[in-house]
């Protein structure tokens, strides 16, 4: 079920309403047995789900006030609690109870289908309080789950916590403060708005510091290997093969262990392990290790295209879309193709076929491409 949440809950809900995407995850087959809300029942919740949802997912470990009184934690200028406590946590178990899978053979009311299922025998049907807000009891069904994720979609640190993860995935790790407060206000402003996310994105992508940073992320192992793909324009057809190179870059698809995610911070994957393995996944495409995966990069280029200084710099331009950094770096993919002859006279048909698909991949290999 983890490609259909991935291509029907977070990609269709990326650029859309935040509160929306939050109800479609909550109910989605793979997140209900993912973090155990499909056995969340009156009498014994499990509260997996809603610390999850709460740490990770909306206000983030950095509005969470630990264990204390919910009474006396501390609330800003418009009365809203400033972060949730452990209490919280429970109180939202208890109000997700019931929030289930339809899956069963000898349940009354519960069928076949895999899909969610409100089960009213199993929620705590007892008033709550979460995050000083009181849920009274008996209310309609799933009004205390909806109440929950309509207070924390609404919240100024979940505001905050998604806006300075945007920055930090578009912008950089350590994202300037004043652009995350940007984001969030836009955030905020835009609760009810279908496209209230795209909003947040645009107002990082327009921003200063997104157009003059560079260098500040790297690509991860998923964005390598599809840009590797796409650059060469290969014929690709996924295999075992080119599986165990890929899962040796240390970003499995769909296997991160834990509810965190894959990190998104540069120094996560610049090590040597790391980089080792994103040249073997390169020189596996060029030479045609990867079986599934053919690559014809001599029909790809201007037949005019022949000299040693032509050739490197239709293909930077073609890979990287810019200049390289340092301009040194240029010299050595040209000296590289040029093998010690005249870098602006022709070289002959049987070199360039030679030379062009290493040349191609030192490209590939550079700090340059690696760069996001």
């Amino acid at each position: 079920m983890f490609v259909q949440y991935d291509r029907d809950v977070i990609r269709a809900n990326a650029l859309g309403n935040f509160r929306q995407m939050l109800e479609e995850m909550a109910t989605s087959t793979a997140m209900l047995y993912y973090l155990d809300n499909y056995i969340n029942q009156v009498g014994g919740f499990n509260e997996n789900w809603a610390r999850e949802l709460l740490e990770l997912h909306t206000l983030g470990a950095e509005n969470y006030l630990g264990v204390m009184d919910p009474f006396s934690a501390p609330v800003d200028e418009n009365g809203i609690p400033i972060g949730y406590v452990d209490n919280d946590v429970y109180e939202a178990a208890r109000c997700f109870t019931g929030w289930r899978v339809d899956h069963s053979s000898w349940e009354s009311g519960v069928g076949q289908s895999g899909t969610f299922l409100y089960y009213p025998d199993w929620h705590d049907r007892a008033n709550k309080f979460f995050m000083q807000q009181y849920i009274p009891a008996d209310q309609a069904p799933m009004k205390d789950g909806r109440d929950v994720l309509d207070a924390i979609a609404a919240h100024p640190g979940t505001a905050r916590h998604i806006s300075r993860k945007l920055c930090r995935r578009l912008v950089g790790d350590s994202p300037p403060q004043d652009l995350v407060d940007a984001a969030a206000a836009v955030f905020m402003a835009h609760q009810d708005s279908s496209d209230q996310l795209k909003r947040v994105v645009r107002e990082i992508i327009l921003s200063e510091a997104f157009r003059t940073t560079y260098g500040e992320k790297i690509k991860r192992p998923f964005e390598i290997a599809v840009t590797m793909l796409r650059i060469t324009k290969a014929d690709f057809t996924p295999s075992d093969v080119f599986g165990w190179y890929y899962d040796d870059l240390g970003q499995p698809l769909f296997s991160h262990p834990a509810p965190n995610g894959y990190p998104d911070l540069k120094e996560d994957w610049t090590g040597t392990t790391s980089m080792l393995q994103r040249w073997q996944l390169c020189n596996a495409l060029i030479e045609g290790w990867a079986y599934g995966t053919s690559i014809n990069l001599l029909s790809q280029m201007p037949v005019s295209t022949r000299t040693p200084t032509a050739i490197a710099d239709f293909w930077i331009d073609r890979i990287l879309g810019r200049a390289m950094h340092p301009a040194e770096n240029r010299q050595e993919i040209i000296d590289f193709i040029a093998q010690g002859s005249d870098a602006d006279i022709d070289l002959p048909d049987d070199l360039i076929a030679e030379r062009l698909p290493r040349m191609v991949a030192l490209i590939l290999m550079s700090p340059d491409f690696q760069y996001r």
